[in-house]
């Protein structure tokens, strides 16, 4: 109870046995780990995670509440993005720094008048990849075009400059699974290779920096981050650190949820018909929507947040406890390690019921009303949440709609789909469809 002295150690969890690792790779990855963990002894579980001792992970939205200040992140947990960052590492920024250098990426990535005026820019870019797709033979390997796509958009966003060409992007996306699969190991084979792909990478960004020194700033868009983070007096260092960032979060973790959510249509016809249905009636013969009718997508809307559901893009997340805290019955002694497994609330049988079916009605305004709010939480949660989360939406909606507009999905025969761990939640062989023209005369969507 409250007040009897209790500690992590008195928190239900499987016994102590080495660093976590081994038990962690026997249930598949992280993220299984956790399901099981909480499915066997509850919403609060103390188990030991690598890089971090004992943490305590929390799966009760409820529960949640009482981290839901903290500005600290682990630092340990995140020395693996040391390698990408010279100015000090941004994810672990004490809060005295984070809190400013926040505030300017959110002035950029979240404003709305920003989003409108790039929407254009976007539409363009995700109709060359449905063009490519309608003339490509054979399956579409949703994931690696998608990632790809999404990166190029936060580089017109973000950095007031698009890669050249989809190989460019390509280029890069490439780059980072290189870096961030590779040279986190320092005397593994890959290490020469991961040397080159983060040279490639800063020097990629150094690109971007000198056309905008070029171009100067009275010529500067009001929403590209650099020229915010320049006004900021923020050091050429950190620019580059934190435009580097900005391309990693955005490219795997909005491509991978489009993917996830055309997976989940394409095994769920009658909501894809829905789908389908809404965007005739909001578009009409129109290929892509404009900025104002995602506002009246509101089906689509609603499937896109189930998948993020399901398949949340960032699996986890991990704050470090400033000061001593209660979670439930159980006090947490500041220093702890908190473990927030975002896909064990997302399946949390008290607040999602039967939480493995796909149900978009879960995002009705009613449904949603009565849940407690971090019960859903696939950007995080608090001062370290992700700055770019309204953007990632945006641009999620705006490409799901466009390509559902024009294609069926049917998954390829003979592949199948597993979800790993891969700095996000990735499918461990990509997610392969097959494209139908849409026909918006057929009766079935009518």
């Amino acid at each position: 109870m409250p007040g009897d002295g209790s500690t992590p150690s008195q928190i239900p969890g499987p016994p102590a046995q080495g660093d976590g690792a081994e038990a962690i790779t026997a249930a598949g990855g992280l993220h299984n780990y956790q399901l099981r963990l909480h499915a066997e002894y509850g919403p609060v579980v103390r188990f030991p995670l690598p890089g971090a001792g004992a943490a305590v992970s929390v799966a009760d939205p409820v529960l949640l509440e009482a981290t839901a200040k903290i500005d600290k992140r682990p630092e340990k947990l995140f020395e693996f993005l040391a390698p990408l960052q010279e100015a000090g590492n941004l994810q672990t920024i004490p809060a005295g720094e984070h809190g400013p250098w926040r505030r300017v990426m959110l002035s950029v990535l979240a404003g709305r008048p920003s989003h409108e005026a790039h929407f254009a820019q976007f539409a363009a870019l995700t109709t060359e990849l449905a063009d490519r797709w309608a003339s490509q033979d054979g399956p579409i390997a949703l994931q690696k075009d998608l990632s790809e796509l999404s990166l190029r958009m936060i580089c017109q966003y973000a950095l007031g400059s698009g890669l050249e060409s989809p190989g460019s992007a390509g280029r890069v996306v490439s780059a980072f699974e290189t870096v961030l699969t590779e040279f986190m190991t320092p005397d593994g084979p890959g290490k020469e290779r991961a040397d080159e792909a983060l040279a490639y990478l800063r020097a990629t960004v150094d690109q971007v920096l000198a056309a905008h020194r070029e171009r100067g700033a009275e010529e500067a868009d009001r929403s590209d981050l650099i020229a915010a983070l320049a006004g900021a007096g923020e050091s050429p260092a950190r620019i580059r650190d934190t435009v580097l960032m900005t391309m990693l979060a955005a490219h795997h973790t909005t491509g991978v949820a489009i993917s996830w959510t055309l997976y989940l249509l394409a095994g769920h016809p009658d909501a894809a018909d829905r789908v389908a249905r809404e965007l005739d009636e909001v578009l009409g013969d129109r290929a892509v929507p404009e900025y104002g009718d995602l506002k009246r997508l509101t089906y689509l809307d609603m499937v896109l947040k189930e998948a993020m559901r399901l398949y949340p893009p960032g699996p986890y997340g991990a704050r470090e406890a400033t000061e001593d805290l209660m979670l439930g019955d159980y006090a947490v002694p500041a220093g702890t390690t908190i473990f927030y497994p975002f896909w064990a609330v997302h399946m949390n049988p008290e607040y999602w019921p039967d939480p493995e079916a796909f149900d978009p009605e879960r995002f009705t305004p009613e449904a949603s009303a009565n849940r407690p709010r971090l019960a859903y939480i696939p950007f995080g949660l608090g001062p370290r949440s992700c700055e770019g989360s309204v953007l990632a939406m945006v641009e999620a909606e705006l490409v799901l709609a466009s390509l559902l507009k024009r294609f069926r999905l049917e998954p390829a025969p003979g592949r199948t789909v597993t979800p790993i761990e891969r700095f996000v939640l990735w499918a461990a062989e990509d997610i392969h469809m097959m494209l139908t023209p849409r026909d918006p005369a057929d009766p079935s969507l009518t």
